[in-house]
Formats: C-alpha cells, sequence, structure tokens
C-alpha cells in the first residue's frame, strides 16, 4: 500500500491552485446592487457584493473570513457567475463548485456551501431591491 503525501503545489489542480490564491476579486463596495453574508458553522464567513446590468452580473468582489479553500470557493462562484444573467446565478451549487475546482478535500466541502450561501443572499437581495 503506498502511503504518498499529498503535496500541494503538485497535487491540487490548477484551477483550484488558481481560485485559492486569486485576489483579484477581493474587495467591497459601498452601494452594491446585491450583497450578501454568510457565515458557516466552522466559523468561516464569504461576504460577495454585486453590480447588475441589464439583469446581468456585471461585476462581483468579495470577503472572505477562513481558510484558503473558503477563498478558492469563493473566487470559484465568482468564475462560475461573474458575467452571467442573475438566473443562471441561481443555478449554481455547491456541487459545481467543488467540480470546477476538481481538488478541494472532501473535508472542506463546506466551504462550497458557505460560498454558495453568500451568493444566494446576495441575488436575494438584489432582487429585493429591483422586484
Amino acid at each position: 500500500m503506498s502511503s504518498k503525501k499529498f503535496d500541494f503545489w503538485q497535487d491540487h489542480s490548477d484551477n483550484y491552485l488558481t481560485m485559492a490564491f486569486s485576489t483579484d476579486h477581493q474587495g467591497s463596495l459601498d452601494v452594491p446592487d446585491g450583497y450578501g453574508r454568510h457565515t458557516g458553522e466552522c466559523g468561516d464567513t464569504v461576504t460577495f457584493y454585486l453590480t447588475v446590468e441589464d439583469d446581468v452580473i456585471s461585476s462581483m468582489v468579495y470577503q472572505a473570513e477562513g481558510c484558503r479553500n473558503t477563498h478558492a470557493c469563493a473566487n470559484a462562484i465568482i468564475h462560475l457567475a461573474e458575467k452571467f444573467p442573475i438566473g443562471r446565478a441561481w443555478e449554481i451549487t455547491p456541487e459545481q463548485v467543488v467540480d470546477f475546482l476538481g481538488t478541494l478535500p472532501e473535508s472542506e466541502i463546506h466551504c462550497a456551501e458557505v460560498a454558495a450561501g453568500a451568493l444566494y443572499r446576495a441575488l436575494s437581495d438584489y432582487e429585493k431591491k429591483h422586484p
């Protein structure tokens, strides 16, 4: 039986590594079109700020308090939602985030759930403001 030690840099997917370390979408907006914040049982928190034009998410930024996996999931949500219609963003699931990242550890799937929860809250906030 092989007990090869996991090599973080070699064994993670390119998508995971890009999403885990990208800072391009970190930030906040003073007056977002949609705002959502969700905290998981683990204590990790993701906050999304949306800008929407013609019912399409034109830009998103996030803040995250948590582990590298939480940052990867928040960036993955932005990758899957930005530049797409609000209706399509509602269809994004934690499972899609996990699939996109490719190598999110099974014990960290809750990070995808936290990020998706923040997305749903931001979309709901947008819809309340723009019925």
